[in-house]
């Protein structure tokens, strides 16, 4: 990258000059060594590291300026010695003697150290964010996160969509999370909400003949923070298409998925067309609707294999209708007894149940059930030499056996870590129960399969809808669906889960009164770009790509938000604070 020549500098940091060439660099100062009088000093800009070189004459003056201070050198390149040849940095087979230089701005001492990690709270390097930005391998996933969302932007305009912004003063909508609200000086009494998607207007772009949709979006949901997801605000690869089928959209995705992800990742990346797995199939694989296919090994249902069981708990649960599910893993080595006991009571912690294992250890066979298990329940088993399996009995056990399943292959070290592994998840279940209550599962503004003649004739529970999930290496990247643009359908889908008709006219008037009046069949999803740019850096939290995140405690300790407000300020606003 070129950089902008005028008196401070005449090249970057990290570019490699020509030997004998007279040179002006500007940037911070990373470290200094002081050998025998002469001061080398590592300058740091955006684009990399140059050593710099201070003459004996220059040393008092440069000793008193502090490490990470910005300085501006005027100098010569000169080849370094043998011995001073770094191979780590670009730069590292030259230097610059310098004959003057600039204290252009000058550094107190510092809350932490930039140049290497010397263990600072978490919460001292969120207040000084912008310090914590200047070290390499965070700056370098910032301008990750940049050139990931100008890729997708290319791809994007390359498959005919266009770009679009839409409002970030709305009307609260149920989308699944807390909406936050921003009180109205001009109506007092009534709040706007910040978008926790762009969901209504995507659709009534495509409702207004726009054919193909898309926006880098910011979304705002008062959600409590996980590695994965940012507290407050995240943003998404938002789009949309009318006049298409699933079939259309996961073409269009697929391709996003592997263009971006070929050209940023450094190991393989699935080839399309992606797996796809219908919900039921991955809760029943894998125990879970965001499977990790880097993991091999499947759960497997053995309920045929114990119908006679010995064992009481399998009976127990048998009798109860629920079923016995069995993971299996070849090792090449068995672990010790104490890596099963352990085992067992991190899964009694997580899920108040337990769980059984066998062991086939060159042919001989032991374990926590083994003297429960008959000869025939072994040989059906089929298990391998050298293998472990588990079982987990019950109704509901699925999830939990799900989680199982990846600290076991975490703990055996059979996740084959070098590949990005993509999946489709289909079919997901338009309804489910919440505190013995129908609500919607995924998103109210799903078109169910089946139509309205579903809605109609079908138990709630039973109706499946045009929903689909893909997902990376057991992270969903993106959820999405193909859209209901129907009044009618939408009235009565609504109608399922306890909202009048009057209700949806004032929650979602604006789509409503859209749709009667021709609306294309359509559909989208929004790719999490904070969650794509997580995996492409090989982080497992998502503030390791935010330039600004919030703390966990859901606070800005940088800039001091969220912050009490004067009382001018509330009276404006037709507030008042209730202790």
């Amino acid at each position: 990258m070129t950089v902008i020549k005028n008196r401070y500098r005449t090249q970057s940091c990290g570019f490699l000059g020509k030997v004998g060439e007279r040179v002006t660099l500007s940037g911070w100062i990373h470290r200094k060594r002081d050998h025998g009088g002469v001061i080398f000093v590592d300058l740091r800009d955006n684009f990399g590291i140059m050593q710099i070189v201070f003459p004996k004459e220059l040393t008092p003056q440069i000793e008193k300026v502090r490490v990470e201070s910005v300085i501006q050198i005027e100098g010569e390149i000169k080849e370094r010695t043998k011995e001073q040849i770094n191979d780590k940095v670009p730069t590292g087979t030259i230097e610059v003697h310098v004959f003057d230089f600039e204290v252009l701005s000058q550094s107190e001492v510092l809350p932490f150290q930039i140049s290497e990690d010397d263990g600072a709270p978490e919460s001292t390097r969120l207040q000084y964010r912008f310090l914590e930005l200047r070290r390499e391998e965070l700056h370098q996933h910032i301008l990750l996160r940049s050139a990931v969302i100008r890729e997708i932007r290319t791809v994007m305009y390359d498959l005919g969509f266009t770009e679009f912004q839409t409002p970030i003063l709305t009307s609260s909508s149920p989308e699944g999370a807390r909406d936050f609200l921003v009180p109205s000086r001009h109506h007092k009494g009534k709040f706007f909400a910040l978008p926790q998607a762009p969901q209504q207007f995507k659709q009534l772009l495509m409702i207004s003949g726009f054919d193909r949709y898309f926006q880098i979006a910011p979304c705002f949901r008062d959600e409590d923070p996980r590695a994965d997801r940012s507290p407050g605000e995240f943003y998404q690869c938002d789009l949309e298409m009318s006049f298409v089928e699933q079939e259309d959209v996961f073409r269009t995705c697929e391709e996003l998925f592997f263009r971006v992800f070929s050209k940023f990742a450094k190991f393989p990346v699935t080839q399309k067309p992606f797996p796809r797995f219908t919900y039921a199939e991955s809760m029943s694989l894998f125990g879970t609707d965001k499977p990790d296919l880097r993991i091999s090994e499947t759960i497997n249902e053995s309920t045929e294999i114990f119908k006679n069981s010995s064992f009481k708990v399998f009976q127990n649960a048998l009798s109860e209708g629920g079923k016995i599910h069995t993971l299996v893993f070849k090792v090449d080595k068995i672990p010790p007894r104490k890596y099963f006991d352990d085992l067992i009571s991190w899964y009694q912690k997580t899920t108040n149940s337990g769980v059984a294992y066998l062991i086939n250890e060159n042919g001989e066979i032991r374990g926590n059930i083994s003297k429960f298990v008959s000869e025939d329940e072994v040989k059906n088993l089929n298990l391998p030499t050298n293998s472990v399996a588990f079982f987990a009995a019950g109704v509901g056990v699925l999830p939990a056996f799900g989680k199982l399943r990846v600290k076991v292959a975490e703990s055996f070290g059979t996740i084959k870590k070098d590949q990005f592994c993509f999946c489709w998840i289909t079919d997901y279940p338009m309804y489910e129960l919440i505190d013995g209550k129908v609500d919607f599962s995924h998103n109210p503004f799903s078109m169910p399969q089946g139509g309205l003649d579903a809605l109609n004739t079908k138990d709630p529970l039973d109706i499946k809808a045009y929903q689909y999930d893909v997902v990376c290496n057991g992270y969903e990247l993106s959820s999405g669906a193909i859209r209901n643009h129907d009044p009618e359908i939408m009235y009565r889908a609504f109608e399922i889960v306890g909202y009048q008709k009057s209700e949806v006219d004032k929650q979602f008037g604006g789509m409503i009164r859209a749709f009667k009046y021709g609306a294309p069949p359509h559909g989208g999803m929004a790719p999490g770009v904070d969650r794509i740019v997580m995996l492409l850096a090989g982080k497992e939290a998502v503030r390791d790509v935010i330039a600004f995140p919030l703390a966990q405690t859901v606070e800005d300790l940088m800039m001091g938000a969220p912050s009490e407000v004067t009382e001018r300020h509330l009276k404006e606003l037709g507030l008042k604070i209730v202790e």
